[in-house]
């Protein structure tokens, strides 16, 4: 199912012109954010987030309270699934000035999903911790991320793992991942230029008030081998076990347990 679809609030048929500037240039930012019961979860956290983007790029959003009305109605029309939420600048065409786009538009979404094997990618795309005007900013311009996840899936896994060229881990193409090596969370800390995601947020919390210890950091590939359970964290795959990365397994595992069973609580 997918709802009615909203540009700059107005019902649409979804058509954005040919011109527009996620269509000629991908020069846009996006959110993606859980319905659960027509209720949004870290609604106000991914609009803060949606800000930064877009001013990093210089676009100017629409006033907070639209945005919020227009996902909130979308939400209550989807009931469960996903929220998107994509801004693009306008016409990318000189001479043909246009005002930017906010696109809203939900989708139902399998949340019964397996447990998952990962491939690992080399991004070289990736900025890895290297400043630049754009860190940590949620970009249209996915290209190469989704490359990666089709190299992974061509090779038979289900995602793929993003290394530097210098084998540290970084994130999946549209998830943030963590381990456990001796009952201690492992991620990788956000000063590698991965995303701020709020669900890694979430699963941090929710490590805290279980007794877990959670470490941000930086690790070669090669810490996995130390690793009891590894994990996907994302707004879509929420705590998600990793089974496989290359040739190396593993069983789900308590931690994994424990800090899923915390995130359906906080979304309950």
């Amino acid at each position: 199912m997918i709802t009615d679809v909203l540009i700059n609030g107005a019902p649409s048929d979804g058509r954005i012109p040919v011109t527009d500037s996620t269509v000629l240039r991908g020069d846009g930012c996006f959110e993606v954010l859980r319905s659960y019961d027509g209720k949004l979860f870290g609604m106000d956290e991914h609009l803060d987030r949606l800000a930064r983007s877009a001013s990093a790029l210089h676009i100017d959003l629409p006033l907070r309270d639209d945005l919020i009305a227009w996902v909130e109605k979308t939400a209550a029309a989807l009931g469960n699934g996903a929220v998107r939420v994509v801004v693009s600048r306008g016409s990318a065409v000189p001479g043909h000035d246009a005002p930017s786009n906010v696109i809203v538009f939900g989708h139902t979404w399998d949340d019964e999903l397996a447990p998952a094997r990962l491939k690992t990618v080399v991004a070289p795309w990736h900025a890895a911790g290297v400043a630049w005007q754009l860190a940590g900013a949620k970009l249209t311009s996915y290209a190469p991320n989704m490359s990666a996840s089709r190299t992974a899936r061509d090779a038979g896994y289900d995602d793929a793992m993003l290394l530097t060229t210098e084998g540290v881990v970084l994130e999946g193409p549209t998830f943030s991942i963590a381990w456990v090596v001796d009952g201690v969370v492992e991620t990788p800390g956000l000063e590698l230029g991965i995303l701020d995601s709020i669900t890694r947020r979430s699963m941090v919390g929710v490590a805290g008030r279980s007794g877990v210890q959670v470490v941000e950091g930086t690790w070669n590939v090669e810490r996995l081998e130390d690793a009891t359970e590894v994990m996907a964290v994302s707004t879509l795959r929420e705590v998600q076990p990793v089974i496989g990365v290359d040739d190396r397994e593993w069983e789900p595992g308590r931690v994994t347990e424990i800090l899923g069973k915390g995130f359906e609580e906080l979304t309950g």
